[in-house]
């Protein structure tokens, strides 16, 4: 994707600067499908992530890690194997997933209160956007409580990952969080 690569030279601030980005979300909510539309990867056969997938991005001495770590219930527990130097948390929600909801927002506060993830930015895509059930990112963000988080700074963005929509913009968001270290 082009415009994360500008996005990235733009806002490099030290020369070999190396960004870990944590993709997390429950199984079939869209992580894999936008990891592979940021790398701009053909997305037509993506297949549920039985581990994790990891893309790298070099710009300008600038090394962004993005890790796609599984959301099936089984791989949960190990998420916790990937919190170290984490700069910037990607957390993906299926917006038309209604019977979920309730499991997606307790997975989420169980992350945001591991001490490996304190004061780590947060960007929720509300995903499948496209879908007419799905709900609304504002919607969405009250039914997770997302405007009681105050110890870190938070987003929530609409996206439909299968057409790019709304990725961009989240990146976007990410690239002007980023923890300082």
């Amino acid at each position: 994707m082009q415009g994360l690569l500008s996005l990235l030279r733009k806002l490099r601030t030290a020369p070999e600067k190396e960004l870990r980005l944590l993709l997390l979300g429950l199984d079939n909510a869209g992580k894999t499908t936008i990891l592979k539309m940021l790398a701009s990867e053909d997305i037509t056969n993506v297949t549920p992530t039985a581990g994790f997938n990891i893309k790298s991005v070099n710009s300008e001495g600038f090394k962004l890690n993005v890790w796609d770590i599984g959301g099936q219930r089984k791989i949960r527990p190990y998420w916790k194997n990937y919190f170290e130097n984490t700069d910037v948390l990607i957390y993906v929600v299926d917006s038309a997933d209604k019977k979920r909801l309730e499991e997606t927002g307790i997975e989420l506060y169980e992350l945001l209160s591991d001490d490996k993830l304190q004061d780590v930015p947060l960007l929720v895509y509300a995903n499948k956007q496209d879908i007419p059930e799905s709900l609304s990112a504002s919607e969405l963000a009250q039914t997770l409580g997302l405007p009681t988080i105050k110890d870190r700074s938070w987003q929530i963005q609409a996206c439909t990952a299968i057409q790019g929509v709304g990725v961009r913009e989240g990146m976007e968001w990410v690239c002007k969080n980023i923890k300082k270290k």
